[in-house]
């Protein structure tokens, strides 16, 4: 007799309580396999495999194919998955790099020229606050630079593709023709400061101007090049700007930028459709996110209570969720997102696209539109939402995914998640390979692989089935078409939901179900982030060193809000689009769901626990999590049993990732490395014991260093001074020391503070400084004790000798930091030492003179960056050190170090190390007193 299994139900009728898990065959997702192979072509690109031994592999491999077609079609995979691996590497060779825009790079000479270009896209800059903790040695120029404001004030950052700059030279200017990209930050006039209400300077009279996509444009601007920063690990946004066609950077006054023949360049123009295109997209983005502002603006909505008011801050988390515009998320919701692991969903990703989807089909539907007209519906409304988030590369693999898979549904065909997931990751890879080594890709294919491949068929063989027994619950024709246990349970369900069904109420009969549902439902939901989280370890550790201990309740609580709130922010902002009046209703709902969902968030990121920041893993641990992440694929299709092993394989090798490993240092030897930070200092200290020691973490010069650096929210500390420790594979300080306050010392040690937990904070002098008493309350926080040091402290420190040369005991400054605040010391291991000044100047040097404290050293870093204040002829002559190094910005403008420190160097035939001309430099102090230089292993 035939069983239950043996009989299929109408699947029109009952499509998921019997559904099993497909095993592992090449024609169930042939494009996910295709993408894999193809993918591996392009890493073989990426590492140059010669020439001669591909073109020898492909024509064997050629003559395989032939013998499988005649012979068997059996080993027809192998041939073609070769051919899929070519494909892959020619996509990748044929590639054209991002122009490095040398002609245009070696205008940023430190002139004023006049630059001409066209608009290529317009945003709008939210202010940041000022920072007064600054170093005032005046530059090459007296003039203030503007793009010092420009942070400080509303402004406009504006993209031009260029096409002539002004030549300079002592008899005549004409503007030479260049090619590249510059991002230009407009800033008002006249500014006004009103510190004493907001802290912020605000423009006064003078408005921007009003800028559109083709306007041809002139201005005076003094060109600069991003900071390239040579640390291992480090993150660099000189080639973001590049990869976004961006070659130098420079902020203009208003009164200053001239539009230029508008009608010739709308002409001009249109022999430029992809750059035309590319800007209106942008023009839409910021168009929408203005709309959304311009509500949290309106009278309605400033009338409303406050849990149910739209803020300011409200509007940047919701321009960031539609639109994909960040401008307007402030540092602490990034933060906050990032530690929980919830950042994606305040991010246009692949979940808000398929939730407009499915909302945009579910009407159709109900409107009873055929299926042809309800997909292309879809796929239209889902497009026009694309372009208003700026068409980014996550939005377009979304795109593209839920329009193969609802032409998939419209054509009758296997609609399977992972093929469409391969057919957008290959249509990705073929028209941008170099997309395969970013994280945005890797981790939406790993996300998608590990929710489609991993957790639903894990979830398959275990409870779903019974989720979906719990539907229709008392049609018993049913049963006869499912396998006997999940039959059995629906027999047992509706027997307990009888005898319910006598207490009064007409709904007691559908409780038991409907509780059942949701149990196992919510925990399908478990299953997904706990298995998502899980694949997830490796690249967030690769790539953000981060291990989010409590991103898979948090996602949990926040997930079911933001599929609500989701909808809701749209009709509100469609209704804006109206009245702000008509989008009154759900404008209330929607701040009511986002402060919810800000609430849980804020709530969950405020315990220490809460993030765990890593070094990235080995090698091989990255090659074993593939391996792993392969095998649970395969395990989970080929049988129960099997599956239990996927669910051993996946925590552990999570485990193996986050296990902590040795750090890199040279036993027996004191290491000092001076880190390039650009324009700033900071120095890293092992002791031959390997206890660590941080001195200053680098930051901006002044107000801004780089306008277009701070407006992008860029911290040297996290993104370039912490990576190099985690590539160091250092998790925890023992000492993060701080010269004096001046931000480009201090500007990193926040974030430092944070990612790495010192056991104590060495700091001199307590100067006047709202940013020096924020770190000094961090540490608090932290539970980080915090010592002062005076001239004449000595110490014993894992192995070495610590002496305090500077400030004097009874120094003080009530005022703002001055370089004369500095903490100076010396560091003596065996006959070796080196002498860290920080910022020291002549009347600090003149002190330890006097007072007999300085005496040779074998390594010097040189002070305050190899000012002419600093590094005295009788100084430096005392301290006669072999080696020096001085840390310094390329082409900064204060023209360090100075020509007459150089001079007085070489004179004493000292060898001296610029971080301007070799990057990161390791020092190795053996207790001989002698010192070995690592210029070229510091920068691989």
């Amino acid at each position: 007799m035939k069983t239950g299994r043996t009989n299929e139900p109408n699947p029109d009728l009952w499509p998921k309580a019997v559904a099993r898990v497909p095993q592992l065959k090449f024609r169930r997702a042939p494009l996910l396999t295709a993408v894999c192979w193809f993918a591996l072509g392009e890493v073989m690109a990426r590492n140059h495999v010669p020439t001669i031994i591909v073109l020898v592999a492909i024509s064997l491999l050629c003559g395989l194919t032939l013998a499988s077609l005649r012979w068997s079609f059996r080993i027809a995979i192998v041939p073609l998955a070769t051919v899929w691996m070519a494909l892959g590497l020619f996509c990748a060779e044929v590639q054209p790099a991002p122009p490095t825009q040398h002609a245009l790079k070696a205008y940023a000479d430190g002139l004023s020229r006049q630059v001409r270009g066209r608009v290529v896209r317009v945003r709008e800059l939210a202010p940041v606050q000022e920072n007064s903790d600054q170093d005032k040695e005046a530059g090459w120029w007296p003039e203030k630079e503007a793009d010092e404001e420009a942070a400080a004030v509303g402004a406009l950052s504006v993209d031009i593709q260029v096409d002539a700059v002004e030549e300079v030279t002592p008899d005549v200017a004409w503007m030479a023709p260049v090619k590249g990209g510059v991002r230009m930050n407009v800033v008002p006039d006249k500014l006004a400061t009103n510190a004493a209400v907001t802290g912020l300077a605000v423009s006064a009279s003078q408005p921007l101007p009003t800028l559109k996509c083709g306007d041809l444009v002139q201005a005076p601007m003094r060109l600069k090049v991003a900071e390239y920063y040579r640390d291992p690990g480090a993150w660099q946004y000189a080639d973001y700007l590049l990869a976004q066609g961006i070659g130098a950077h420079a902020s203009v006054r208003t009164s200053k930028v001239s539009v230029l023949d508008e009608a010739g360049s709308k002409l001009a123009m249109q022999s430029e459709r992809a750059a035309q295109w590319q800007c209106r997209i942008f023009a839409a983005q910021s168009w929408a996110s203005g709309r959304v502002v311009g509500y949290v603006h309106s009278k309605a909505n400033r009338g409303l209570p406050n849990i149910l008011r739209l803020c300011a801050d409200d509007a940047g988390m919701l321009n960031a969720m539609l639109f994909g515009d960040r401008a307007g998320l402030n540092k602490t919701q990034r933060v906050g997102f990032e530690r929980t692991g919830s950042f994606h969903l305040f991010v246009v990703s692949g979940m808000h696209v398929g939730l407009l989807a499915g909302l945009v089909f579910w009407l159709a539907r109900r409107l009873k539109l055929h299926d042809w007209l309800a997909t292309s519906l879809t796929i239209a409304l889902t497009f026009g939402y694309a372009l208003l988030t700026g068409f980014g590369a996550p939005v377009q693999r979304a795109l593209f995914m839920t329009t193969v898979f609802l032409m998939a549904r419209l054509l009758s065909r296997d609609r399977n998640v992972l093929n469409a997931l391969g057919a957008a990751a290959l249509a990705v890879l073929v028209l941008s390979p170099s997309a395969l080594f970013e994280a945005s890709f890797q981790m939406t294919f790993l996300a998608i692989v590990a929710i489609g491949g991993i957790a639903i068929p894990l979830g398959e063989r275990s409870f779903l089935p019974y989720a979906n027994a719990a539907e229709n619950l008392w049609d018993k024709w049913i049963d006869t078409g499912l396998p006997p246990r999940v039959a059995q349970f629906r027999l047992m369900l509706r027997m307990a939901s009888e005898a319910i069904a006598k207490l009064p109420g007409h709904w007691s009969r559908e409780l038991l179900p409907a509780l059942i549902r949701c149990s196992l439902w919510a925990l399908e939901l478990s299953l997904i982030g706990v298995v998502a989280e899980m694949v997830m370890v490796l690249p967030m550790a690769v790539y953000f060193h981060r291990a989010t201990m409590f991103a898979v309740p948090t996602n949990m609580l926040s997930v079911p809000l933001v599929a609500i709130l989701a909808p809701t922010a749209v009709v509100t902002f469609c209704a804006s689009l109206v009245s702000p009046w008509l989008a009154l209703l759900p404008g209330a709902m929607t701040a009511l769901l986002l402060h919810g969902v800000a609430g849980v968030i804020g709530h969950v990121s405020a315990v220490h626990a809460a993030d765990l920041r890593v070094p990235a893993p080995a090698w091989w641990v990255a090659i074993l999590a593939v391996i792993a992440w392969a095998f649970s694929y395969w395990a989970v299709r080929r049988s129960r049993n099997w599956a239990w092993a996927a669910v051993v394989a996946l925590p552990l090798v999570a485990l193996i990732v986050l296990w902590p490993e040795h750090s890199i240092v040279s036993p027996g030897m004191m290491e000092v490395t001076a880190i390039d930070v650009g324009q700033g200092d900071s120095i890293f200290i092992v002791s031959p014991d390997g206890a660590t020691m941080l001195i200053d973490a680098g930051g901006p010069v002044g107000r801004v260093t780089e306008a277009a650096e701070a407006t992008s929210r860029f911290d040297v500390g996290e993104e370039v001074v912490s990576p190099y420790l985690w590539s160091r594979r250092f998790r925890r300080l023992d000492v993060l020391a701080l010269s004096h306050a001046h931000s480009d010392h201090m500007g990193g040690m926040p974030a430092v503070l944070r990612n790495f937990r010192p056991r104590e904070l060495w700091v001199s002098i307590d100067p006047n400084s709202d940013a020096y008493r924020s770190l000094l309350d961090e540490a608090k926080d932290l539970g980080v004790t915090v010592r002062h040091f005076y001239a004449g402290t000595q110490l014993a420190w894992a192995g070495t000798q610590i002496t305090m040369l500077a400030p004097e005991s009874g120094y003080v400054n009530p005022r703002e930091p001055i370089n004369n605040d500095s903490l100076v010391m010396r560091v003596q291991y065996g006959d070796a030492s080196v002498l860290l000044e920080g910022d020291a100047e002549a009347p600090s040097e003149r002190e330890m003179l006097s007072h007999g404290r300085v005496s040779p050293v074998t390594l010097l870093k040189i002070g305050h960056h190899g000012s002419r204040t600093s590094t005295t002829q009788e100084f430096f002559a005392v301290a006669a050190p072999k080696d020096a190094v001085v840390s310094v910005g390329k082409g900064n403008t204060f023209g360090h170090p100075r020509y007459e420190v150089i001079e007085r160097i070489a004179d004493a035939r000292t060898k001296l190390y610029r971080t301007d001309e070799f990057g990161l430099t390791t020092f190795l102090l053996g207790r001989d007193g002698k010192i070995r230089e690592l210029v070229d292993a510091s920068n691989p």
